[in-house]
């Protein structure tokens, strides 16, 4: 990631966050939609779910300049959530959620150049977060 797009999808989700649970409702909605096999891997408050997704969300985006520091605890989430039955495949569903919601909630303020951002930043962790929970030596 370059440091313009650090900066893009920071100053973009400092935008989100005043809408978060708007936001998280439309995340999980759009998800549920074009992913419905996993509407059933969320058993509990949806609302709760939602403040832990944005807050999940923002420390990451908080914590882009120093990824050393965010990956481990993005491979940890990652391992954590294969026993709740997600899959590699979930994650293409879950970036395209991710956009369609950012799309959403910022409007015109979601331009080409924030959406190259959040897509890089998105490809790097997931890539992560994949490897670390379902490369060869986890199975």
């Amino acid at each position: 990631m370059t440091p313009d797009q650090i900066s893009n999808v920071q100053d973009s989700f400092s935008k989100v966050a005043p809408i978060r649970d708007v936001a998280a409702k439309i995340f999980y909605d759009r998800l549920f939609e074009i992913a419905p096999e996993v509407k059933p891997m969320f058993k509990g408050d949806m609302t709760e779910q939602g403040a832990k997704l944005m807050a999940t969300l923002g420390a990451v985006v908080n914590g882009l300049r120093d990824l050393d520091k965010i990956v481990p605890v993005a491979q940890k989430l990652a391992i954590g959530h294969v026993e709740y039955g997600v899959k590699a495949e979930h994650y293409t569903p879950v970036g395209e959620a991710l956009i369609y919601t950012l799309e959403q909630g910022l409007g015109d303020a979601f331009t080409a150049d924030v959406k190259e951002g959040w897509v890089a930043a998105y490809t790097t962790l997931s890539s992560v977060m994949i490897d670390a929970a379902y490369s060869e030596k986890v199975q």
